[in-house]
């Protein structure tokens, strides 16, 4: 029991330094000798076999290839231009019309009085009837009430109306325009196709009914009058009208009325006195002038006095100041065989404050008495809601 024993299950097959079963495998040295390595080629190994890689076309000489690109390129190029002006012929937005202004058609009428100016002081001269009831200023200009119009909006209307008070203000109440000093205020609001009218009219005014300075604002001679007082008193009416789909017209009827005195000598107490001009103004407006803020003048029918009838009506204003009276030559003559454009001879008779004109009576005028009034095409005016 002591001893060395066998393994229960028997002694095992390979016994420690036996040979094991992988001694057969090996090869003797001969067989290692005689061996020999050879490897194929991909040629060799494909054998018989058909390539498996499409043989590639020659490449296209380069001189031709660019050429089709440069063709292709223009071929692109005219259909762009010819898609942008299909859709510019096919713009579904209505383009604005272009429209271009008509020059300013203007009658100036002197108003002749038939006894000497009355003199006194500004303060007592406005108090006399119908002047006590005009306001000061820019506070006459008032504003109508405002409803749309079928192509026009109230913001439009009402856009118009301010460019209009605002040209009323500058041609008319601006002490530096009626001094003659400036004209830049009043000719940035106009039409650029007018400015050129107005500045011959400034420049070399004549008595055409297009180029007389008094059509488009208020202007003294300032070697000669001078303003008694800045405060001019203003009373009148403003009214508007759809003119076509694309205008809006606007007419503005106002009475300005100036108290003035000699610009030389010394200023005298009651050495005052009135000067009074009516303005009926008819202005257009499209919707490019509404953006701009401008306006386009059409017409100005203007009625001035005291002034001799033989004044004239191309440039400053010539006012008849305190006691002062009216000559007896009346308008320029008119020879209507004389060739050329005729000469207006307009001149009216300034009836005197407190006495309106006798009815009937033919160029008789009292601009600071009669009430201003809408011209006949807009009194029957009824805006649209």
């Amino acid at each position: 029991m002591t001893g060395r024993s066998e393994p229960p299950n028997g002694p095992p097959e390979n016994p420690e330094g036996g040979e094991d079963e992988y001694r057969s495998l090996v090869f003797d040295e001969s067989f290692i000798r005689s061996a020999r390595m050879q490897e194929f080629s991909a040629q060799e190994r494909m054998g018989e076999h058909a390539r498996a890689v499409r043989t590639l076309p020659e490449p296209a000489a380069p001189a031709a290839h660019g050429s089709r690109a440069a063709i292709v390129l223009v071929v692109l190029i005219a259909l762009a231009f010819a898609t942008a002006v299909y859709i510019g012929f096919r713009n579904p937005y209505p383009q604005p019309v272009t429209r271009r202004a008509e020059p300013l058609r203007t009658t100036v009428v002197p108003l002749a009085p038939r006894a000497a100016v009355p003199a006194g002081s500004p303060e007592r001269l406005y108090r006399a009837a119908p002047l006590s009831g005009f306001r000061t200023g820019a506070q006459g200009i008032n504003l109508p009430s405002v409803r749309r119009t079928q192509n026009f909006s109230d913001s439009q209307i009402t856009t118009a109306l301010a460019i209009v008070k605002d040209y009323l203000v500058e041609s008319s109440l601006n002490p530096d325009v009626l001094t003659g000093q400036v004209r830049r205020p009043v000719e940035q609001l106009l039409d650029p196709d007018q400015r050129g009218q107005f500045e011959r009219s400034m420049s070399s005014p004549a008595d055409d009914g297009l180029h007389a300075a008094a059509g488009w604002l208020v202007r003294f001679d300032p070697a000669r009058v001078e303003l008694a007082d800045p405060q001019v008193r203003v009373q009148g009416t403003l009214a508007y009208a759809e003119d076509g789909a694309g205008t809006l017209e606007v007419v503005s009827d106002h009475t300005f009325t100036y108290a003035l005195r000699p610009a030389d000598g010394p200023p005298k107490e009651n050495g005052a006195s009135l000067f009074t001009v009516r303005r009926e103004l008819h202005f257009r407006f499209d919707r490019e002038d509404l953006r701009l803020h401008r306006l386009e003048l059409r017409t100005a029918h203007v009625q001035a006095g005291p002034q001799s009838c033989s004044a004239g009506t191309t440039g400053a204003l010539r006012p008849l100041l305190a006691g002062e009276r009216a000559d007896d030559r009346g308008p320029a003559a008119t020879d209507p065989y004389a060739p050329g454009r005729a000469a207006a001879a307009l001149c009216g008779t300034l009836a005197p404050l407190g006495a309106p004109a006798p009815s009937g009576t033919p160029g008789t005028a009292t601009p600071s008495a009669v009430p201003p009034r809408a011209p006949e095409a807009l009194r029957s005016f009824r805006p649209s809601r």
